[in-house]
């Protein structure tokens, strides 16, 4: 979860290691990808590697200016005591399926997974107004193709062979919504794209972004019961938009480096069911009473505080799709073999009484691998009164999504 990332340079013309290279007459895109723990660390979900890899999909790259770049590179290598890899292979491998990529979650979030060097295939699935979104991420110059698909009739093509399913899809809250409102539309939409992903693509990850993802996540688990196809460990309800901000608001209150900040945060995903463990901060960081509180309720209310700051425009719609790209990407490296993957996520869980809680997970190639319980050990007063507070609205909305599932079952 104190994730870090791979920066992508493109080169159109010329590049220099500080060594000559020779100039690169074509304007075609060259991708060279650093990965250094020393020097390019970030928090956007990647984890950084001592390696640096060039990928090219065009071939205006001579033998000459080949072996003069993997010199140049090497002996840069030596003088900084670190290895380094070089590739002139494409790495993309993972077909992502977007489920409601024309909304205002979808379009940014299409934008951030089409920058990724991990997606071969993009596919953007809305019931309108998708082609024109598809056409416009298509014209980027990076790996993935990128393919629409409109309405119920396509759904299931925009499913096949896909190996993680983001599903965006619903309204978002707006002012004066409650929660019944807002369950009452996005639990049936919820419910259709799952049986479709169960149908076409059910060994997938499945990435539910929806809300309120703690009933939407209960919602899809039943379904692919129904469907004989459920898989606990590949169904996860992205509660990273909360870490996201836990970080965000600590290193602003503590003048702390952001790249460095990390706060796992538990429970749920909306309101009070948000429990950041501001104990378990790294680097270690002492609050004051009032300062755990303050940073506490403005975590859980953030999602309101855009909201009202949009003045009935939207929601969060920008840091949702950031926090969920950040969130496949953490996916995709976990199916390419990386084993040091840690989010946190809302899944079926045993860590509590409750069967959904969200908490820090490792992810490997078949999806959840482990349960991080040191998290939930040594919580302060603060932080074990706040779990216990909001176990009830918690299990009060896990039960609410599966008795939806089941009436749908029976009325079928």
């Amino acid at each position: 979860m104190a994730a870090t990332s791979a920066a992508t340079f493109s080169i159109g013309t010329n590049v220099s290691f500080g060594c000559k290279v020779g100039s690169l007459s074509q304007s075609k895109p060259f991708g060279v990808r650093f990965n250094s723990q020393n020097s390019l660390k970030s928090f956007s979900g990647l984890k950084a590697a001592t390696s640096v890899s060039c990928e090219s999909d065009s071939s205006f790259l001579g033998k000459e200016t080949s072996a003069a770049l993997r010199g140049c590179i090497a002996l840069k290598a030596q003088k900084e005591n670190q290895s380094y890899q070089y590739h002139l292979q494409p790495q993309a491998a993972f077909k992502v399926a977007i489920l409601g990529a024309a909304g205002g979650i979808g379009q940014p979030l299409a934008l951030l997974i089409k920058m990724s060097p991990l997606v071969s295939a993009l596919h953007l699935y809305d019931i309108a107004n998708v082609k024109g979104v598809a056409a416009d991420l298509s014209h980027c110059n990076t790996p993935s193709q990128v393919l629409d698909f409109t309405g119920a009739s396509e759904l299931g093509s925009a499913l096949k062979g896909v190996d993680v399913v983001v599903i965006p899809a619903g309204v978002p809250r707006k002012p004066g919504m409650t929660r019944d409102d807002l369950f009452n539309i996005n639990a049936g939409i919820v419910k259709n794209l799952i049986e479709a992903v169960a149908d076409n693509c059910p060994d997938a990850f499945i990435h539910i972004i929806s809300n309120p993802v703690n009933s939407t996540v209960p919602i899809a688990a039943e379904i692919l019961k129904q469907k004989g196809v459920f898989d606990p460990k590949k169904l996860f309800g992205v509660s990273t938009l909360d870490v996201v901000r836990a970080n965000t608001f600590v290193a602003q209150k503590k003048n702390l480096k952001l790249i460095d900040v990390d706060v796992p945060v538990v429970g749920g995903h909306a309101g009070i069911t948000i429990l950041p463990l501001l104990s378990k901060t790294k680097p270690s960081v002492s609050f004051t009473d009032e300062e755990v509180q303050e940073l506490t309720v403005r975590i859980q209310n953030a999602g309101t505080e855009v909201v009202e700051a949009k003045a009935g425009t939207g929601s969060a719609t920008l840091s949702m799709a950031y926090a969920a790209a950040r969130f496949v990407e953490s996916s995709l490296r976990a199916l390419d073999g990386d084993g040091d993957v840690y989010e946190c996520s809302y899944v079926q869980s045993d860590l509590t009484e409750l069967p959904y809680f969200a908490s820090r997970i490792k992810i490997g190639k078949k999806g959840v691998e482990a349960f991080i319980t040191s998290d939930l050990q040594g919580l302060t007063e603060y932080e074990q009164k706040a779990l216990e507070a909001l176990k009830p609205e918690l299990k009060s909305s896990i039960e609410k999504g599966i008795a939806f599932a089941n009436k749908q079952a029976v009325a079928a």
